[in-house]
């Protein structure tokens, strides 16, 4: 540490441009070996540049124009050699782009950006040294794919900060958390979204059942149940579609925690015992033999859960849900709510839930109530669904299974209003 103290500046910075410049010269100079063609520079030109960067920062201190000069030099430099390769034989731009890169983390360096200077050698070694894996994700992410994270990026980096974050109306209703809300679906539903591609075809439908279960349990019972109407697999597919619901409760806890860790607090203990039975009885079906569940490949892919249309209606029912609960406990009382959350599991649970997050901590048993209704009404619903669309061993075994499910939904409800 002594002998450090006692080195100049000067020349700890001169080293590690050295260092990191001739990292990225080793790594061209492997490139131009294993290539067997013509490559701009190696070890010595890349810590040349980075030195070049280095003393032209040095010597134009806070005044930038020598640096952009220079800058604009070595970027002529680097454009001959470009030129000269499209012409004799055709080949990418990479080598130049790192050349600019390296001056530009000697300059870093003189200004004292360590940090970013070393940051920025590190992710160019990492770009040029998985170039084959990164040309392989490129092929099998597809154009579809880029524009659906390119919507994720507008709904969470471009929309959400411009929402005024402030209560409107006599309802309370405030913009920046409406989309919030919206935003924390969406990434959850994407996270499954991407998982379920991943995996596609792989893990059969038991894994297909859990993570369509994270998306939306309603849509993997339709799917499973009408494709149980053609594979007569009742165990299998009864059991999945049972393990579909249990995630839906996981979902939900994630979403209440979110928002609303003293109604979590209520609710954690029931969520996690119905997840836990769901799961747990559900897998156990799909294994009595019969299940055969590898011989079965998950088909169920989602729909982009991402569309614009689909996350400023579910706002638009998100703050629809908000003031018919308000309205519900102002002129009904308890009852209304439940009610509300009744009929609301039937179709889409998440507005109504999410509405419930936004109660007061007097109203968090109401609140906690009201959420569990909805998720039984919702079980009761889709053991309706696969009952109607399934064959006729899946369906009763499915109607039985999430019936006795919505039945212990309930169960919490007479500690909650003792």
């Amino acid at each position: 540490m002594e002998l450090y103290k006692q080195v100049p500046a000067e020349v700890v910075k001169i080293l590690l441009v050295l260092f990191l410049s001739f990292l990225i010269g080793l790594e061209r100079e492997e490139h131009k070996v294993s290539g067997g063609t013509y490559s701009f520079g190696g070890v010595r030109t890349f810590p040349l540049i980075g030195l070049i960067g280095y003393s032209l920062a040095l010597v134009s201190g806070i005044q930038l124009i020598p640096l952009t000069i220079g800058f604009a030099v070595i970027a002529s430099f680097l454009l001959l050699s470009y030129w000269h390769k499209i012409t004799s034989e055709g080949a990418g731009v990479t080598t130049e782009m790192s050349g600019l890169a390296t001056f530009l983390v000697g300059a870093l360096i003189c200004y004292g950006h360590f940090w970013v200077a070393t940051t920025l050698c590190v992710a160019s070694l990492l770009l040029l040294d998985l170039k084959v894996a990164l040309e392989r994700l490129a092929v099998r992410v597809g154009q579809h794919e880029i524009l659906t994270f390119a919507k994720f990026l507008l709904l969470t980096g471009v929309i959400l900060p411009v929402l005024p974050n402030q209560e409107f109306s006599q309802f309370h209703l405030n913009p920046f958390k409406t989309w919030l809300i919206v935003v924390a679906i969406s990434t959850i539903s994407y996270a499954s979204y991407v998982l379920q591609k991943v995996t596609k075809k792989q893990g059969g439908i038991v894994l297909s059942a859990l993570l369509g279960g994270a998306y939306s349990s309603t849509a993997t019972t339709i799917v499973l149940a009408r494709r149980a109407m053609r594979e007569k697999r009742p165990r299998l597919f009864a059991g999945s579609i049972l393990l579909a619901s249990g995630m839906m409760y996981l979902r939900l806890a994630a979403l209440v925690t979110l928002f609303n860790r003293q109604l979590m607090s209520v609710l954690i203990g029931p969520f996690l015992i119905l997840a836990g039975l769901a799961i747990g009885i559900g897998w156990l079906w799909t294994r009595i033999p019969g299940g055969k569940a590898d011989e079965v490949d998950g088909e169920y892919q989602p729909k982009n859960p991402l569309e614009l249309l689909t996350a400023f209606i579910f706002a638009a029912l998100f703050l629809a849900m908000l003031v018919a609960t308000q309205e519900a406990l102002t002129h009904l009382g308890q009852a209304g709510v439940n009610t509300l959350g009744a009929i609301m599991g039937v179709a889409d649970v998440d507005p109504f839930v999410m509405g419930m997050t936004q109660a007061t901590s007097a109203l968090t048993r109401v609140a906690a109530v009201a959420i569990l209704i909805a998720a039984s009404s919702n079980n009761a619903a889709k053991g309706i669904y696969a009952f109607s669309l399934a064959d006729r061993k899946t369906g009763i075994q499915s109607l039985v299974f999430l019936a006795t499910l919505a039945a212990l939904g309930l169960v919490p409800i007479i500690w909650l209003v003792s």
